[in-house]
């Protein structure tokens, strides 16, 4: 899960645009707190579940699109439809939906998901509105509430292509919003993009991975057992077996000039050092950079990896491999041909490239390539997930790369994706205290639980693809 970029003031996104500081949004929630509101973090706003409970109040400042459903005449009609139309889709679903009347929908038994709503019409008001945004507003703002979240996301997205009746879908463009031009991914973009996810706070990273701060997916070895009941204490030894395999695969060791395009927070710099290897690592997050030179210089190996805030477009020299964990999914559609030049640019001849890219099916990408989604506007704006039959395509007619060889994993991803979930629940108040407050909690906890359900479902994969120029030396 990776993007990067550089902002003075660390830009935390919140309700659609950046809003300043962690530090910013305490100040207003401690504001809120001498006022008699409740903290958010408050260890009373919870609910029986386990999550994190809606506010009493939600800020307008800070979520002006959460804190209110639509309203109006035209809201109204639009959200009846909606409804009828979501009541229809989710009494065929293996699930359960139950209503402040008693009214329960879905074919689920006793051990299904539930979805309870407690604001019905706030609901159907958001997603006649906004679609499937609206599903996730609506849940920030406590419309409704689940046993088990991702199981409930995970029945909505192993029936994506069925939610919406066949003559709507083919009207998809003329209703979903698209991505505001300021969020494309071109040159001067690209840094308030990245900035928006991972310069919200290294501590708050830091409060849900392991100890490798590693945001992407671990590779949990063969005799780990059910990946289903995989334990935290796994973790860590798994992200860096992800690590090395790719390293492996790009063949990097002793006197290796390797190229990192994404450094995270700087472990596989680390372990490519320990091997030898000297490392040109680019990041567009000042956070993570400031948080990977501390890591490499306690390590010592300040002499052999360079980190640079720099676009991966202007990187210049000849590298022996390039590795790239989960960062072309922060490239955007119409710039994968020049991810890819960039990369064989700067390979040397008999080099080799190792990447790790969350994929999804081929169909579902060209049909929601132009879409702006729930995950655009709150979590990851600009990205976009490519196909592996994108990959090979782009590769064959923009570059002299080909794809040699790919292993998916999907299923250590929806283990990693729990294991995170698991960790940001625990750690709910830790995360409150930096001044992150319910509603950014709850929306944290969807896009985990989102991501999660997407893997399980098999909507998602992940792949390490590993890419060289053999064909074209021959």
């Amino acid at each position: 899960m990776t993007m990067t970029d550089d902002n003075q003031a660390t830009a935390a996104y919140v309700g659609g645009k950046a809003t300043g500081t962690a530090a910013d949004r305490a100040g207003l929630m401690a504001a809120g707190d001498a006022a008699g509101k409740a903290p958010a973090h408050s260890p009373a706003a919870w609910t029986a579940a386990g999550v994190p409970a809606s506010p009493a109040t939600i800020d307008p400042d800070l979520w002006p699109e959460v804190a209110q459903p639509p309203s109006g005449a035209k809201a109204a009609v639009a959200g009846k439809a909606a409804g009828l139309l979501f009541k229809g889709a989710v009494k065929r679903l293996p699930l359960r939906v139950e209503y402040p009347d008693g009214t329960v929908l879905g074919t689920g038994g006793p051990d299904a998901p539930v979805m309870t709503m407690m604001r019905p019409e706030a609901f159907e008001a958001r997603i006649g509105d906004n679609g499937l945004i609206g599903l996730g507003e609506s849940f920030m703002a406590g419309d409704w509430e689940a046993s088990d979240l991702a199981g409930v996301l995970e029945v909505f997205a192993a029936s994506v292509d069925t939610l919406i009746p066949t003559p709507l879908q083919k009207l998809r463009s003329l209703y979903l919003p698209r991505t505001p031009r300021q969020e494309r991914n071109a040159e001067q973009n690209t840094r308030s993009n990245i900035s928006r996810h991972y310069d919200l706070s290294n501590d708050l990273f830091s409060n849900f991975l392991d100890t490798t701060m590693s945001y992407s997916a671990a590779l949990f070895p063969s005799d780990a057992g059910p990946l289903a009941s995989v334990g935290w204490e796994a973790l860590a030894e798994a992200q860096q077996a992800k690590i090395d395999r790719l390293l492996d695969k790009a063949g990097v060791g002793a006197g290796t000039r390797l190229l990192e395009i994404g450094t995270g927070w700087g472990e596989l710099a680390l372990r490519a050092a320990a091997r030898g290897a000297t490392v040109y690592s680019v990041t567009l997050s000042s956070e993570q950079q400031a948080l990977a030179q501390e890591r490499i210089a306690a390590a010592g190996y300040a002499d052999s990896v360079t980190v640079a805030l720099q676009d991966y477009r202007a990187v210049e020299g000849e590298y022996d491999a390039v590795v790239s964990v989960e960062m072309i999914e922060a490239v955007g559609y119409e710039y994968w041909p020049i991810y890819f030049q960039t990369i064989d640019r700067v390979l040397a001849p008999g080099g080799k490239v190792a990447i790790q890219a969350i994929t999804m099916p081929h169909g579902r990408m060209l049909a929601t390539r132009n879409a702006y989604t729930w995950v655009h506007k709150y979590i990851f704006p600009g990205g976009f997930l490519p196909s592996v039959r994108a990959i090979e395509g782009v590769t064959q007619q923009h570059t002299s790369l080909r794809v040699r060889e790919r292993m998916g994993m999907g299923d250590h991803y929806a283990a990693t994706l729990r294991l995170w979930e698991e960790r940001f629940l625990e750690r709910s108040r830790e995360v409150g205290e930096l001044g992150f407050d319910a509603v950014f909690q709850r929306m944290w906890l969807f896009y985990l639980c989102y991501s999660r359900a997407g893997f399980q479902s098999g909507y998602l994969d992940v792949q390490q693809i590993v890419l060289d120029r053999r064909e074209a030396l021959l």
